[in-house]
This record gives C-alpha cells, sequence and structure tokens, in this order.
C-alpha cells in the first residue's frame, strides 16, 4: 500500500500543472471587486487566496474537498464500535481529496502514535510556566518550542531546493499533529488535576487517545465526541483569522511551527476562539435567571431583555452562512442520541426553536441560525470538561489539521509571501475625490 506521502506525491503534479495553467492563461481574468467597505470592514468577502481544502457555501455549510458533513459522516471510516468519523480520515481527505479507506487511516494513526512522543525539553518548557497560565498561550508556546526540531528550518539552512520544500513541510506537519493531542492534554492535567498525567494508549485512535488521556470520563461516548468534535471543527475555509494566519506567516517560508503558534494566537481571540463558552455562559445565567429550562414564553421575553439591552444571543449569526450550520445539526444528532435528557441540551434546543424568530423579527441580522459554537460547549461540559478556558485548545487540536494540510500545498503548489496593498484614509478620500461614485 503507498504511503500517504508517496499518494500525496501521486497527486501534487497534477494539480500544480492545473494552477499554473490558470495562472499564465487566466492571470488577469478580475474574479473579485473591492470597495471601501471592504477595505475598512476587514477584507470581508474579498476572493483573494487559494485554499482547496474546503469551500464555504452561504446557504449550503462548508464542504471539505466537495463533501459535506453528513456525507463524511456516513463515508470516512469509524472506530471499531464506533459510529463517528475518525479525524486521521479528515486529514487524508483534507490533504489527499478523496475519502480514505480504513487501512488509509489506520497507516496514520500508526505513524502519528510513532511521533507522538513529546521530548524533555518541551516538557520541562512546559512545567517552567506557571500554572495559572492561559491554556492557550501554554499550546502556542508549546508548538513554538517544537521549532527547535523543524525538518524544513534545518533544511532550508542547508540550502535544499524549493521543490523539496513540500516534503520538509510534510515532515514537520505530520511530527507536530502527532504530538497535539499529547501538548493539549498535559496542559489540561498540569493546569487543572494536579500533574496527575495519563499516558497514551497506543490501542487508540488520535482522538479517542486525547480522550483518554484528559482523563475526564471513560465513558465510550466521550471519545466518539472528541472524534467528531476534531472533524468538524477542523477547516473552515481560509480567511478566517486562525487560517490566514497560519497561510499568511507561512507564505514568508516560516516553518509549520511558527505558522501554526501564530494562527493560534489569533484563535485564542475572543472574535474567533471564544463563542462557544459564550454561548454556555448565557444558557447558564438564563437557567439562574429563570429557575432552570424555561418554557418558550419565558425564554422569548429573556431574549427580546437581551437584545434590547444592546447585547446578542451568542451562538447565532454567521459572517458567511445564511442557514442553519451543519456543523450544529451534527451536533445536535450527536445530542439527541447521547444525551437527550440533559437540561443545558434542552436549553440549547429550546433556543434553536424561539432564537431564529426573535432575530428575524428584530430584523438585524443577516442570518438568524445558529453556528457551531451554539451547541459544542454543552456538550463538552455534559461529560465533564467544565474549565472553559481549556475549549479554545480543544479547537485549536482540530484547526491545526485544516491548516497544516493547506501549508503542505502551499509549499507544494510554490505560491509566493502574501503582500496585499494598503491605502491611508487620505489616499482614500483623495480616490473618492477623484472617482465620484455615480448619482444614485
Amino acid at each position: 500500500m503507498a504511503t500517504l506521502k508517496e499518494k500525496f506525491v501521486t497527486t501534487m503534479g497534477p494539480m500544480k500543472e492545473r494552477v499554473q495553467k490558470l495562472n499564465k492563461e487566466f492571470g488577469e481574468t478580475k474574479v473579485s471587486d473591492v470597495n471601501v467597505g471592504q477595505v475598512i470592514g476587514g477584507a470581508r468577502g474579498i476572493i483573494s487566496m487559494l485554499w482547496d481544502c474546503s469551500l464555504l457555501d452561504k446557504f449550503e455549510g462548508i464542504r471539505f474537498r466537495g463533501f459535506s458533513i453528513p456525507e463524511l459522516r456516513e463515508k470516512l471510516p469509524k472506530a471499531p464500535g464506533g459510529s463517528e468519523p475518525l479525524p486521521e480520515g479528515i486529514f487524508y481527505l483534507l490533504l489527499i481529496g478523496e475519502i480514505p479507506t480504513a487501512a488509509d487511516v489506520a497507516a496514520i494513526t500508526e505513524e502519528w502514535q510513532k511521533r507522538s512522543t513529546l521530548p524533555q525539553y518541551l516538557i520541562d518548557t512546559m512545567n517552567a510556566v506557571p500554572k495559572d497560565t492561559h491554556p492557550m498561550t501554554q499550546f502556542s508556546l508549546a508548538i513554538l518550542q517544537l521549532q527547535k526540531d523543524s525538518q524544513f528550518a534545518q533544511r532550508y539552512r542547508e540550502k535544499m531546493p524549493k521543490t523539496q520544500y513540500w516534503d520538509a513541510t510534510f515532515e514537520d506537519v505530520m511530527n507536530l499533529l502527532a504530538k497535539l493531542p499529547n501538548i493539549a492534554a498535559y496542559i489540561y492535567r498540569r493546569t487543572y488535576k494536579g500533574g496527575k498525567h495519563i499516558a497514551p494508549d497506543l490501542k487508540l485512535d488520535w482522538g479517542g487517545n486525547m480522550a483518554h488521556m484528559l482523563g475526564i470520563t471513560d465513558n465510550p461516548s466521550f471519545k466518539e465526541l472528541m472524534r467528531l468534535y476534531l472533524v468538524i471543527h477542523s477547516d473552515h475555509e481560509g480567511g478566517n483569522v486562525s487560517a490566514h494566519t497560519t497561510h499568511l506567516v507561512g507564505s514568508a517560508l516560516s516553518d509549520a511551527y511558527y505558522s501554526l503558534s501564530a494562527g493560534m494566537n489569533g484563535l485564542a481571540g475572543p472574535l474567533h476562539g471564544l463563542a462557544n463558552q459564550e454561548v454556555l455562559l448565557w444558557i447558564m445565567d438564563l437557567m439562574k435567571d429563570l429557575g432552570g429550562v424555561p418554557t418558550k414564553e419565558q425564554l422569548e421575553k429573556y431574549m427580546w431583555d437581551t437584545l434590547n439591552g444592546g447585547r446578542v444571543i451568542p451562538g447565532y449569526g454567521h459572517a458567511v452562512l445564511r442557514k442553519t450550520d451543519p456543523r450544529y445539526v451534527a451536533q445536535r444528532e450527536f445530542a439527541l442520541k447521547h444525551l437527550p435528557d440533559y437540561d443545558l441540551f434542552k436549553v440549547v434546543s429550546l433556543v434553536y426553536e424561539v432564537a431564529p424568530d426573535v432575530l428575524t423579527k428584530q430584523g438585524k441580522t443577516k442570518n438568524p441560525w445558529p453556528n457551531v459554537d451554539a451547541h459544542s460547549g454543552v456538550l463538552l461540559y455534559h461529560y465533564g470538561l467544565v474549565e472553559f478556558d481549556f475549549y479554545t485548545v480543544c479547537f485549536g487540536v482540530s484547526r491545526a489539521m485544516g491548516v497544516l494540510a493547506q501549508l503542505i500545498w502551499d509549499r507544494a503548489l510554490g505560491l509566493p509571501i502574501e503582500r496585499p496593498k494598503s491605502v491611508t484614509t487620505e489616499w482614500l478620500e483623495n480616490f473618492i475625490k477623484e472617482n465620484p461614485p455615480a448619482a444614485k
């Protein structure tokens, strides 16, 4: 059976030819217009990046290499006796572009297990950090500390040819992904469980092992949740902060460690990676204020009070999506199967019934439907993962698969350093004077 690297080589050549042909023959073809609002407003909606791993449709949701989340839950290999897809399978799909076999997934599991041991220098560094340091700070620091072993950095110093950039990046990515669950679990046990660490179980897959090493519960459905969570959070196009940051830093030929650490720093921002915590806090406050699971009437009034107080209903709305996030639906289906009588889930379900109508009546949102964050925190909390600050680390372990798969492709395709043009406020004002908009 061909190795993952060998399979990548067979896909790399034809893909590189496609991209070069597009650039050569249609390099001047316009795909996007840019207005002043986009320049000032965070480049929202500007088409300016190549990202083949996933594509987001505002009405359909995310597709990973053309496959929807329901299709992935059906088609990707699963653990023995399990019903949720294995994260190794989504990484294979993101990198190779096709659904893997069970043997393909088992080979990745075995390869990551071989590379998963944390070096002593990393453990020493992590132990030197104050325990009350935010888990995301510890996570980013640990990733960055591993950079001393970067094959890309070493081989670049040795003048490797550009045609080998992808190979060195591939090795760094495999080494890094292999260690992320161990790093995350080490941070969790050290920060919250008195440093009583749990050794990995080499009979388990990547996601199942992460659940095992966290040591929160022996419930097998928690391993299933972790597998599902890691799959559905793995990629979401290239324009979000963590993905774009990883791509941007990598475009300078910074290695995978520098690039992912930077991306995780972006993920730590409140506007990107903290939303599921905010949802959970809002639901808990709601239940406290209303004395438990509310009625629809109580909930509707509470929502209007929230909105009229100048606040938002967290977990609802999305920068791109205009329908219920399929990642939300996947988590809802998991909850209906494994925890249908859990009070927090009952409230999540009730919010799903009431919020879209309230938000539509308010008229201030283009998308009154729930996103992925409206559900994930409640699931983690149910199984005993109650330390909110750690939630973003779980998100980061997952998102690493998508951004690092794309980083390998960035180097394989020879994509250049990113360098958009910036302008001053005065430049914009002068441009408008010289190019006045047509009267309406």
